[in-house]
């Protein structure tokens, strides 16, 4: 439906601005109280005609229609990440939105805040309704874990306007613009397609997909205790996730090369530093524990802006991350989706699948391919030890190969004792007589002690 208002582009962009505005300023004459199972289900609704009203301003933008839902338990939200009111406002409306390009298969719109802190996406009206039931987990789990990598939500909105519903939800910026991302990777797991496209790769700044990572990357590595407190971080949202029946979630991964180039932004570059500090906004602030003392006040030459040190190879890197795309659950749709997917194709290898299967394909991937630890000898010296360990790897598989032959002769022989017994289908096999046939077919304890037999005679012979 957004596609309607494409040539109106800088007019919704403003309807945009001044619907959430005046929700969060109404906001503000409400007491501050504690949230309610019923706040999660409150939407409030007010009619914005272009000539104005008594309760609204005049603007000039088409006459519509603002619905604002769970207000107070999404202020609650804000206020859990130390977003002030007005500040929150100056972010959204104080200078025109910026128009990004969708990365995904979806076709949601993304708008920036041009101090690069929050990110304003359409919605289906699905999604919208799933946020909204699951926002009371949603409020369970950030009053635990507020260090998180999922989505952080501060809003979600509905404009109508000629017969056209348009939903916003109103997010953390996981990818910050004022420094440059040399790669960008949208990873599932999941090898099944997960190829960036002829029209992604051309793109100026593509984001790419798992088996694209595995073709150009050796891995991301971390020094020991970074890597523990990343996966911790991503094995309790997974879990999370895993409870609320969600999948077909990404991590959107970027990656900046501090030794390729210096070049900052063209915006935002000071912007960030001076304005409000998001509380456990930056990537490095999602994973640290509650143990890790006060969040760091920003300085003036802070130009990490928040990234996870790592290292490829001998580049130094800042590693950024976020879990996005959380608001599929998995319906009959998916179901439907993964089991046609699984007739034409290896069903472990494709994105949609089953909740707890997904999220432990995730971060087998994600521990496994993409993170890796530093390992305290590592270097020059490390190159030399591959290549050696390689060689003895090979010579050892050679030297053992006829032992090898052996086991799996034996495990293929006590495997077929499971099943019917045919000296035709299983030649390799010794021919059992005819007494020991019956004697498997009439006793289970019988055959538990023709295996114990077989097992001594293979390994006499």
């Amino acid at each position: 439906q957004a596609d309607r208002f494409q040539s109106h582009a800088a007019a919704l962009k403003g309807a945009i601005q001044l619907g959430i505005g005046y929700a969060v300023g109404n906001l503000t004459s409400k007491p501050d109280r504690d949230v309610l199972m019923q706040d999660f289900y409150m939407v409030e609704s007010v009619f914005l005609p272009s000539e104005g009203s008594n309760m609204t301003p005049a603007h000039h933008f088409p006459d519509f229609r603002l619905k604002t839902y769970a207000p107070l338990a999404f202020r609650y939200f804000r206020e859990l990440f130390g977003i002030k009111a007005d500040d929150y406002l100056y972010s959204i409306c104080n200078e025109p939105l910026i128009e990004l390009s969708n990365p995904g298969a979806s076709s949601s719109w993304f708008y920036l805040t041009s101090d690069d802190e929050f990110i304003i996406k359409t919605v289906q009206h699905k999604e919208a309704e799933f946020l909204q039931k699951l926002l009371p987990g949603y409020y369970m789990n950030l009053n635990q874990n507020p260090r998180t990598l999922l989505p952080k939500f501060y809003g979600l909105y509905c404009i109508q306007c000629a017969g056209v519903n348009i939903r916003l939800v109103v997010m953390n910026n996981v990818l910050p613009r004022a420094l440059k991302m040399h790669y960008k990777y949208d990873l599932k797991g999941s090898t099944y397609k997960r190829h960036a496209s002829r029209k992604e790769r051309a793109k100026s700044s593509p984001t790419f997909k798992d088996l694209d990572f595995q073709e150009m990357l050796e891995g991301l590595h971390f020094d020991g205790d970074t890597y523990s407190a990343l996966m911790k971080t991503l094995q309790r949202d997974c879990r999370v996730l895993e409870s609320f029946k969600i999948m077909d979630y990404s991590l959107l991964l970027g990656v900046h090369v501090l030794d390729k180039s210096l070049e900052r932004g063209a915006r935002g570059d000071s912007k960030r530093l001076n304005s409000q500090r998001v509380l456990y906004s930056t990537a490095l602030e999602s994973i640290q524990g509650e143990g890790d003392g006060k969040v760091a006040e920003p300085v003036a030459d802070d130009n990490t802006m928040g990234g996870i040190p790592a290292k490829h190879k001998d580049e130094k890197l800042l590693i950024f991350l976020g879990i996005i795309d959380i608001l599929q659950s998995y319906r009959l749709i998916k179901k439907m989706e993964h089991s046609w997917k699984a007739l034409v194709h290896d069903g472990d290898t494709v994105s949609v699948h089953r909740p707890g299967f997904y999220a432990d394909r995730f971060l087998n991937f994600m521990g496994g391919t993409v993170f890796k630890k530093i390992h305290p000898l590592r270097g020059a010296s490390s190159k030399r030890k591959r290549s050696s360990i390689h060689a003895m790897r090979s010579a050892s598989q050679e030297v053992l190969s006829p032992q090898k032959e052996k086991d799996e002769r034996k495990a293929q022989s006590m495997e077929c004792l499971d099943r019917p017994l045919s000296s035709s289908k299983h030649p390799d096999l010794v021919t059992l007589p005819k007494s020991i046939k019956q004697a498997v077919s009439f006793s289970s304890s019988a055959l538990q002690t023709i295996k114990k037999d077989l097992e001594e005679h293979l390994e006499n012979r």
